[in-house]
């Protein structure tokens, strides 16, 4: 058998987030550092080997490579990000000049424009446009650390339009060595066919659009826009409960415009994570306290779009675990920077820089169900991790927002 290279890692300032595991960290937990001082680093082919202290005696002799890094630079796993649109065809920048102008996300889906402005586009592009395109800010995410990614489709509104974007995502899939998870998204909106007959939309997914999907194997997730202004708590949970029966899990777009009952529709259905959260009180609180469903804040939405935050910080004190998610799209978050979002996390939502992290890591990783490959620094874990540039602390990543503080970024044990 050939042996696969090895990479060490030498005279690292701090290792973090050791040891975690396949599980969430929650409220206190989400700011332990679990980290390891001066240390090294060993990978083999796409998994990390070992690690430990240069201290220690049992550093490795030698490697296939070696790097050996400066004062001040640190090891970070990569960022897992669990909620994206990265597949659409072309910017709307108009929108975001009139929103500059005062017309609010409601109204400028009213004139035409959000979803369905994007849903016209991408039903006059072919599969090959969008993969090329998608491949392009897939590259960009992974050169700021992302390693593992969901993508979903929704941009269609027809079945033959949501199919398309879901063979972009599984092209990607088979062409990048990382984690990418599919999630079908057919109930983003009401297309204009059927803005006064949304029951016969409801109907499509679930007799035409959902045995498609699963019958080819292109998705590893449903979710559905459960808000004011989109799709009910009843029609969610009619879908919810036809994908369940297919053996689809469920992720939903809960509370971002108003307090929709999508909290509770999600754990009441057993959804991976409830996602957005905006609108948000201590009753959705403590219904995720008692449930296993993740609650995944959006804040890069809220800074572009200028709407209120997901209360990040009350829900951690309150014991909850927290995910962190770009939302990169192209409406109203067309950005997939994670380091920057994390800043806007702790500047915006009060976190901690640990705190961010986690959120951005393992707890992402587990809003995939990822958490045994990808999310922290453990022995058979993939090696996907990031290099800092040399920093005064750890603090430092977070509180110099917007700069390029990146050194090097590894993905399935290849350098990207």
């Amino acid at each position: 058998m050939k042996s696969m290279k090895r990479t060490l890692i030498k005279n690292i300032e701090g290792l973090w987030r050791v040891e975690i595991g396949n599980r969430v960290l929650k409220g206190e937990d989400m700011s332990k550092d679990y980290a390891i001082k001066n240390a090294w680093l060993l990978v083999q082919g796409d998994e990390i080997l070992e690690y430990g202290s240069m201290e220690s005696s049992s550093v490795p002799a030698s490697a296939d490579q070696e790097i050996v890094l400066s004062k001040g630079q640190h090891v970070l796993p990569a960022w897992c990000d669990s909620h994206t649109h990265i597949v659409f065809h072309e910017s709307r920048e108009k929108e975001y000049l009139d929103r500059l102008k005062g017309l609010t996300y409601e109204q400028i889906a009213e004139n035409g424009g959000g979803i369905l402005n994007s849903a016209r586009r991408l039903r006059e592009a072919s599969e090959e446009e969008l993969y090329d395109q998608a491949e392009k800010r897939l590259g960009e995410v992974r050169s700021m650390g992302t390693g593992a990614i969901e993508i979903k489709s929704g941009y269609g509104l027809t079945t033959e339009s949501e199919l398309k974007m879901l063979k972009v995502i599984r092209r990607l899939k088979e062409n990048y060595k990382m984690p990418i998870r599919a999630t079908f998204l057919g109930a983003h909106a009401f297309p204009e066919k059927y803005k006064l007959n949304k029951e016969g939309y409801v109907d499509l997914i679930i007799n035409d659009m959902l045995p498609r999907v699963v019958g080819e194997g292109l998705a590893d997730y449903i979710d559905v826009f459960c808000d004011k202004g989109f799709f009910s708590v009843d029609q969610s949970r009619r879908i919810l409960e036809a994908a369940l029966t297919l053996g689809l899990k469920s992720k939903i777009h809960a509370n971002e415009l108003a307090n929709s009952g999508g909290v509770q529709l999600g754990v009441e259905m057993g959804s991976i994570s409830v996602d957005h959260l905006e609108c948000i009180g201590e009753d959705e609180i403590k219904v995720l306290l008692n449930s296993n469903t993740l609650p995944t804040a959006l804040p890069g939405t809220s800074f572009f779009l200028g709407i209120p935050y997901a209360p990040g910080r009350r829900m951690i004190d309150a014991g909850l675990p927290l995910v962190l998610a770009t939302d990169y799209n192209p409406g109203s978050t067309p950005s997939g920077n994670m380091p920057l979002l994390m800043s806007i996390a702790c500047l915006s939502m009060k976190l901690l820089p640990l705190e961010a992290m986690a959120a951005a890591t393992i707890n992402g990783a587990m809003a995939m169900e990822l958490g045994d490959r990808m999310g922290s620094i453990d022995q058979g874990k993939l090696a996907s991790f990031l290099i800092t540039q040399p920093i005064s602390s750890l603090d430092y990543f977070t509180y110099a927002y917007g700069s390029q503080l990146i050194d090097k970024v590894m993905i399935g044990g290849e350098w990207v």
